[in-house]
């Protein structure tokens, strides 16, 4: 992907420059879309490192589970790998294509159930069910501050497209804080 300027390669190519045969991309992934989303994964994984990395002992350092997870948000570069996956999946235009919707959904989601698990064992006096609420309202609410992020900065590397960010994720995150019952 970096060599191509984006996610823009054959499955011939991929195959020539892993130096394996066809058949043996085909026998990890489905279509070369998963592939694409597997470097995806890998990227955004830096969260879910961050989440375990905080502390040593599950309980330990945050009350909640929602400090956990927005700790973990904050305390991850998340501009630079969304410029990059942008770039990668193809993104020029400040609106996404069907297929890099997908992409980043898809994306999203996995990292979203390793965020579950990861904060699952961190909290572990707290019903899944919560958990998983929880981390699905924050990761439905990254995707859509992503595409606002997008549309205002063009996906740009630098100190205002951070700034951009970090003012949409405290947005985010203070409304999952306070609910929707009374308009911040």
């Amino acid at each position: 992907m970096e060599e191509k300027g984006g996610a823009r390669f054959t499955v011939d190519e991929l195959a020539a420059r892993a130096d394996v045969a066809r058949r043996t991309i085909f026998n990890h992934f489905a279509s070369l879309d998963d592939v694409v989303v597997e470097v995806c994964e890998d990227v955004l994984g830096t969260v879910v490192e961050t989440l375990g990395a905080s502390a040593a002992e599950p309980g330990t350092d945050r009350p909640t589970p929602l400090d956990d997870v927005t700790a973990a948000l904050r305390g991850t570069d998340l501009v630079g790998p969304m410029a990059y996956l942008t770039r990668a999946l193809g993104g020029t235009a400040t609106e996404p294509t069907p297929r890099v919707t997908t992409m980043v959904v898809r994306t999203f989601t996995h990292l979203a159930e390793r965020l579950v698990a990861a904060t699952t064992r961190r909290h572990p006096d707290v019903d899944p069910l919560e958990i998983e609420m929880l981390v699905g309202a924050l990761m439905a609410g990254v995707l859509v501050i992503q595409r606002r992020w997008w549309a205002e900065t063009g996906a740009a590397d630098d100190d205002a497209s951070r700034e951009v960010w970090a003012g949409l994720l405290d947005r985010l995150v203070e409304r999952i804080r306070a609910g929707w019952a009374d308009p911040v």
